[in-house]
């Protein structure tokens, strides 16, 4: 145990970096609340989408490094800003018509469009709280109407009655001249109209913890700050929350970033430390732009699952957080095969290499032994040459190839051939396209086809690859990726592939000869 924590003090995994900076801010004194709180933010004006998941995971793989250096309590806090008024209609909901009837109300007081919840942030909140436990996250979750409402947020609120001129102060100065006449850290929700309201404080009586305003109709109205009434604007909430419950790590996208001396501010202005932050970047959708929940671009949970296992997903994840990455379909063979490479790296590894592979953070130290004896590239090639509609055709070639592996001794292999059947249908069958071949690429594969009828060395993909790489350098391909690119195109119908010895060792050495037959004779293009 002392190794491993010896070899977390100087990782360079980012997960270890995180949790080293929230080491040092106790490494004095240890926190008065008795733990250490990790927080993740939603805001639930629209369904969960994938981005949320990983931040998240992010925030639990820092949560566990920590764990492997200190002995400090942990917490997670998932907060749901479902108090916030409902800005525009998202654009995957029903009903969308019914919604904009409650624009800028609070989102648990908007009738639910899909008619199964209290309200919409109730439907919202259920469906992030349903994948977090379908992964088995360890976290608590805060609603922000039950926060401002319970009268946990009361000490904070009348405080900030107190203090008011001070937040104002920190407040004004990020904003344009003509919206300090009319800015508020206080939002109160009208008592007529139940909508949240931007509108400039008439006075703030810090003695009786009130606030007045002018109601939409005009009317002069005084509330309490207390008892859900009223609601702090989105930054001051930000620094507000920290101080109430003593956050010490907390992370967001990089729109958020330029706001952290904003939010650190009012949080000290309130009498609570700042956290640590983790600003990560974007996910982008297959034409570039930043995933929303409203517009439902980019993959949901759910898409990614039908085509890859969890931890493929949580390996994306960990993967180079502070770069903006696409997220569509495209990234997940990838994703896959990467995963599991980690996975055997990992068996002969040493320590401070283990905690360097994302398999470390992705099974918080308890990492299996990958059991893919076939690559999920290699499946779908296989899937496509063999026009395979489900996941036994798949089998009968696995199993030829690695008679020792069965779908019961092999769950991840059965899993990813019922993957990658269901991923060669919906995304590769529709865009291959086969060609002819050239009249030196036709040379060249009349003479790997004969040296493979006259093959006799079984079924070892590295000779085999020997073989398919000579011929490539005796035609004349310079250079040799060249050939490879002809076989994908002329066999596979796609620009890349896989090695092609270990595929004709899958696939078989008497299939491969008919598949070029069919080539050669134009059967395929």
């Amino acid at each position: 145990m002392t190794a491993l924590i010896d070899a977390a003090m100087t990782s360079k995994a980012w997960p270890f970096e995180e949790a080293r900076r929230i080491l040092k801010r106790y490494e004095k004194v240890p926190p008065e609340k008795g733990y250490v709180l990790f927080e993740t933010g939603y805001g639930p004006s629209g369904l969960p989408h994938i981005g949320t998941f990983g931040e998240v995971l992010r925030t639990t793989m820092v949560r566990r490094a920590f764990e492997v250096m200190s002995d400090i309590p942990t917490k997670l806090i998932c907060f749901s800003d479902d108090m916030d008024g409902l800005r525009k209609v998202p654009d995957n909901v029903p009903s969308p018509e019914m919604l904009r009837e409650h624009l800028q109300r609070p989102l648990t007081r908007v009738p639910d469009p899909f008619g199964e919840y209290d309200s919409f942030g109730h439907y919202n909140n259920a469906m992030l709280r349903r994948f977090l436990d379908t992964f088995g996250f360890d976290y608590e979750f805060y609603s922000a109407t039950e926060f401002y409402a319970s009268g946990r947020f009361d000490e904070t609120l009348l405080l900030a009655c107190e203090r008011y001129d001070d937040l104002m102060a920190v407040m004004l100065k990020s904003l344009r001249e003509e919206r300090q006449q009319t800015y508020s850290i206080f939002l109160p929700i009208s008592p007529t109209t139940g909508r949240v309201l931007y509108v400039p404080m008439k006075e703030v009586n810090a003695k009786d913890g009130t606030v007045t305003f002018d109601d939409e109709d005009g009317t002069e109205t005084t509330l309490p700050v207390t008892g859900g009434n009223v609601k702090f604007q989105w930054k001051p909430d930000f620094g507000a929350r920290w101080a109430a419950l003593g956050v010490d790590f907390e992370p967001y996208g990089k729109e958020h970033a330029p706001n952290t001396p904003i939010y650190s501010n009012i949080c000290r202005v309130l009498g609570g430390r700042a956290p640590e932050v983790f600003t990560y970047e974007l996910f982008l959708d297959e034409i570039g732009q930043k995933i929303s929940k409203s517009m439902g671009n980019g993959i949901s949970i759910d898409e990614w699952l039908t085509y890859a296992s969890t931890e493929s997903l949580s390996y994306f994840m960990y993967q180079k957080p502070k770069t903006a990455k696409r997220l569509f379909f495209d990234v997940i063979p990838k994703a896959v095969d990467e995963y599991h490479q980690q996975l055997r790296a990992y068996v002969d590894q040493d320590e401070k290499a283990r905690l360097a592979n994302p398999v470390f953070h992705i099974h918080q130290g308890e990492v299996p032994v990958s059991n893919m004896v076939v690559p999920f590239a290699m499946l779908l090639n296989l899937a496509s040459v063999s026009g395979a509609k489900d996941k036994e055709t798949l089998w009968g070639f696995i199993g030829r190839y690695a008679p020792d592996a069965t779908p019961e001794t092999h769950p991840d292999m059965d899993e990813a051939a019922g993957h990658a059947v269901r991923y060669f249908n919906d995304f590769v069958r529709p865009t291959r396209e086969f060609r002819a071949p050239s009249e030196m690429e036709r040379a060249a594969l009349e003479d790997l086809r004969d040296r493979l009828a006259d093959w006799d060395g079984g079924a070892d993909p590295e000779e085999l690859q020997s073989m398919v790489f000579a011929v490539g350098k005796q035609h004349g391909f310079e250079p040799l990726r060249d050939w490879f690119k002809a076989l994908y195109e002329v066999l596979l119908g796609a620009s890349q592939g896989p090695r092609f010895g270990g595929f004709i060792a899958l696939y078989g050495v008497p299939e491969t000869i008919t598949l070029m037959d069919r080539a050669l004779a134009g059967e395929l293009s």
